[in-house]
């Protein structure tokens, strides 16, 4: 059993706390947060041991969840991996690209396993539509939040976008061609709403899009492919799969036809894949357990952390 230890005791880092206490392949040792009254809540509350210095915490354990703002994601990160822990970090990985890039080196000359805590990932919606996604042409992207204060300190493409960047690099295995990007802001001193067109080499599009001033909360993705459209709504936790196959021999009375403009027809089949109801926070961390006893690769690495920070503020250059 691996001893784990949490930074950051906030909104995200409670509900981590939680979904460790529920997993068997960790002991949680404690957390450390550096407000006074917060921890002392905390851990009055989850019953959870409270540490006083991060490097007390870091020393007592193997494993280090850090769920601190993203300012202070590379001073943590850091910290553990040079004392030879393993580290989840949260999105995004670390405030910079200099610091991003300095992590990696840390990381590797620590040969410690890292993991960073792009949760879409691990979407039940997602996973089921996963495997059906081939060489995606298209895909359009939503995501749209009701206002929240939290998470204002930054533009919304570190706070959302960044979420459906690191899905669409996961799809398109292509390096990025160009970058056409539009944002405003509305209610904070940085960009709540932005739209970005990313082309890929192999010919791929995707166009994003990210507000944290809607009426309502709207998470979906709708990918195009050589005859197939699919939909996950990361949100409601649903995909869709529509196909263009052949029409069979014994045609389906009840199946939907389209007759193509070369004088062929079409069959069209609707699929739902079984959505399984898992928590996408606890997968995640068990995933990572996973990858360090058995030495395999984390589902998310560094590096992927690190690509999707990079698009993020290809973005951001662009909009200022």
């Amino acid at each position: 059993m691996l001893k784990i230890g949490i930074l950051g005791a906030g909104h995200l880092g409670k509900i981590h706390i939680n979904c460790i206490k529920q997993l068997p392949v960790y002991e949680l040792v404690g957390f450390y947060d550096q407000d006074v009254d917060t921890a002392k809540k905390v851990s009055e509350d989850l019953q959870v041991k409270c540490f006083s210095s991060i490097e007390e915490l870091v020393d007592s354990v193997d494993v280090v969840d850090i769920v601190t703002p993203t300012i202070s994601h590379f001073g943590c990160a850091s910290l553990a991996l040079k004392k030879g822990k393993h580290v989840f970090i949260e999105k995004p990985i670390v405030a910079t690209v200099e610091e991003a890039d300095e992590l990696v080196k840390i990381a590797e000359e620590a040969n410690v396993k890292v993991q960073v805590g792009h949760v879409e990932r691990f979407n039940p919606a997602y996973i089921a539509a996963r495997p059906h996604i081939d060489a995606p042409l298209f895909v359009e992207a939503h995501r749209l939040a009701i206002f929240n204060p939290r998470g204002t300190d930054v533009p919304v493409v570190l706070d959302l976008m960044v979420h459906d960047i690191d899905i669409i690099l996961d799809m398109i295995k292509s390096p990025i061609k160009d970058v056409s990007v539009s944002g405003v802001s509305i209610v904070s001193p940085t960009s709540d709403i932005a739209n970005a067109r990313i082309e890929f080499e192999n010919g791929s599009v995707a166009n994003l899009t990210a507000s944290r001033i809607s009426l309502k909360n709207m998470r979906k993705h709708r990918i195009f492919q050589k005859e197939a459209y699919i939909t996950v709504d990361f949100l409601e936790k649903k995909t869709e799969i529509m196909r263009i196959d052949d029409v069979e021999k014994t045609p389906n009375p009840f199946a939907m036809t389209i007759d193509l403009a070369d004088g062929t027809t079409k069959q069209i089949r609707i699929d739902k894949p079984e959505v399984q109801p898992i928590n996408s926070i606890m997968t995640e961390l068990e995933s990572f357990h996973n990858a360090i006893v058995n030495g395999t690769e984390p589902p998310v690495t560094i590096h992927d952390g690190v690509k999707a920070l990079k698009v993020c503020y290809m973005i951001l250059s662009k909009i200022n």
